[in-house]
């Protein structure tokens, strides 16, 4: 009885241990149909699984490289390679220059570290000349085998502005280029006060309006931060008010009294236009002032020479 317990009990075991197999053949019955469902041929899959351990591989040994600092090994031995074959920086050739100083652009091209062309950063060289106050756009080329082409654009000055006893060339946009000497002053418009060169293009906007008084314009005072005195070359000063519009209206006004009676050139001080009702004159023999009426009183040799209004 006990030896047909056992028999059975074997037989069990042995009924159990049939079983593995089979779910052994069903898991790899379920990667073959998976398999089987891609559409790639068993080549195509055999040459995609070799790429990607290539890949795996090259990607592990470039990450070693770059740890252990190939690299930089390897760039170095490519630019003394390249210089050893004539690819080196001995000349620069600077266009376009017309008013600004050349030197300090070979300066900047010549002084970098590295001076082997195909090694050369054309974005940081051109970063560099573009810190130069002259400079508005620049563009940097290589020109086989050893010439740097540099083309500058430069800015072009407008006037010179005068703030805390300092004279500067400044373009339209209030840059500033270079320093000026009094001795040597261009024959620009200037402009005075702080922050005067940020409005410089408001400047040339409002003279715009005016076009026959922008020749005779001496220089421009910005005052308060808020609105302009104009100082003409026959030595009077106009007093505009505030805003553009308000101003460049004012303007218009004073040159057409200016084209019918001849203001600018008679000794007058100041010409006041702040209150939009009133055109204030000063005079230099009394310094007393005098206001007409811009709407209803013309300005006329008579009244400016008694000094009626």
């Amino acid at each position: 009885m006990s030896a047909a317990t056992i028999r059975r009990g074997g037989a069990t075991s042995r009924k159990g241990k049939r079983k593995s197999p089979g779910r052994s053949l069903k898991r790899r019955s379920r990667v073959d149909r998976f398999l089987a469902g891609l559409p790639f041929s068993d080549v195509t899959l055999h040459k995609i699984g070799t790429w990607a351990i290539m890949l795996l591989i090259a990607a592990s040994l470039g990450g070693l490289s770059w740890f252990m600092g190939l690299p930089g090994i390897a760039h170095q031995e490519f630019s003394d390679l390249a210089r050893k074959a004539g690819f080196e920086v001995k000349k620069v050739e600077v266009r376009g220059i017309e008013r600004m100083d050349e030197l300090p652009v070979y300066a900047i091209a010549l002084g970098q570290h590295e001076r082997s062309m195909p090694s050369v950063d054309l974005e940081k060289l051109r970063s560099d000349l573009m810190k130069l106050g002259w400079v508005e756009d620049a563009r940097v080329s290589r020109r086989l085998p050893d010439t740097l082409v540099i083309d500058i654009v430069e800015r072009k000055p407008v006037a010179v502005w005068q703030n805390k006893g300092k004279l500067s060339l400044v373009d339209v946009r209030g840059t500033v280029l270079q320093p000026v000497d009094l001795s040597s002053m261009p024959d620009l418009p200037l402009v005075v006060g702080p922050n005067a060169n940020m409005h410089t293009a408001a400047l040339n906007t409002l003279m715009a309006a005016a076009p026959a008084l922008k020749p005779m314009l001496a220089g421009a005072t910005w005052v308060g931060n808020r609105r302009w005195d104009l100082r003409f070359q026959t030595g009077e000063t106009l007093s505009l008010p505030e805003g553009s519009g308000e101003a460049s209206a004012a303007l218009v006004n004073f040159a057409r009294m200016d084209g019918v009676n001849r203001l600018l050139g008679r000794g007058i001080v100041r010409f006041d236009m702040r209150d939009p009702d009133k055109f204030v004159l000063r005079l230099p023999q009394t310094q007393d002032a005098m206001a007409v009426k811009s709407k209803d009183e013309a300005v006329t040799p008579e009244n400016l020479a008694d000094g009626e209004g």
